[in-house]
């Protein structure tokens, strides 16, 4: 491997046996005069590749046990979700946790909003996120607060999703939450976001929100079912009216015949559930 360009002391630019570049990290691996050959690769702790210039640049600025702690997370994030995520993740949860610790030394805390809803809805992430308060204090001897859970589950969200796009993220978690209030308001509920039956409607509706963000809605293939549904259910029919008036009036969007079935009937079974 050619080491191509030092960053600092202890991370550099380099280039593979391919000619592909990527960021190693190593003790003293910057320190040697550049270019050089590096033949010793147990030298190098970590390897980043496909990073965009602007988060090479931010790399300098990060001490490497925030770094090693970030890829650790991420790692772990790619085996539980079984996806690949933003290549710059890394970096940018490097940035986010060294940030939040600096804050944490001069008693400032910030608390996530729709924290809860995150917890129900990406419950995988969130427990990525509780995993990554210890592997920061491995590395750091430092434990974040239990506001960051949601935080760090926030940019993981956001790295698993096609454009990258963190306002994307948060935009999908501010619609579920009003559609869960919509819900127990129009239909005098409670929802138990620890259910089961909670847990299936509320991945249904991060893939009715991502379809409409991307306008790929469901076909019209069955408005005959749903008329029989309305005439049984119409309660939750209204309700379901409610949540397509929502979604046009506030983002502009608009549900197929299909897409109201299918919302009708996850809301039916949290009905049943409730009842």
């Amino acid at each position: 491997m050619k080491i191509i360009k030092r960053i600092n002391h202890n991370a550099a630019i380099a280039l593979d046996q391919k000619g592909n570049e990527l960021v190693v990290l190593g003790k003293g691996i910057g320190f040697p005069q550049v270019p050089y050959e590096l033949n010793d690769l147990s030298k190098i702790s970590k390897t980043f590749y496909d990073l965009d210039p602007i988060y090479m640049d931010m790399v300098p600025s990060l001490p490497q046990e925030m770094l090693l702690a970030a890829a650790d997370i991420i790692e772990q994030a790619k085996i539980e979700l079984d996806c690949e995520l933003n290549p710059n993740a890394v970096i940018t949860l490097a940035d986010h946790l060294n940030f939040a610790l600096e804050r944490q030394k001069k008693g400032i805390v910030f608390d996530m909003p729709f924290s809860y809803d995150i917890e129900h809805l990406y419950p995988r992430e969130y427990e990525l996120g509780l995993l990554a308060l210890d592997v920061v204090e491995d590395y750091t001897g430092q434990k974040l607060p239990q506001e960051e859970i949601a935080n760090i589950a926030m940019h993981i969200i956001y790295s698993e999703l096609e454009k990258g796009d963190m306002h994307e993220a948060i935009v999908q978690v501010e619609i579920l939450t009003e559609v869960d209030r919509i819900i127990e308001e129009d239909l005098g509920i409670q929802l138990d976001k620890d259910s089961f039956s909670y847990s299936r409607f509320s991945t249904h509706l991060r893939y009715l929100v991502q379809r409409l963000q991307n306008n790929k809605p469901m076909e019209n293939n069955m408005e005959k079912i749903i008329g029989g549904l309305i005439y049984e259910f119409p309660e939750i029919y209204k309700c379901t009216l409610h949540i397509n008036n929502y979604f046009k009036e506030k983002w502009g969007w608009e549900c197929t015949k299909d897409e109201l079935l299918y919302l009708m009937l996850h809301i039916n079974r949290l009905m049943d559930k409730q009842d």
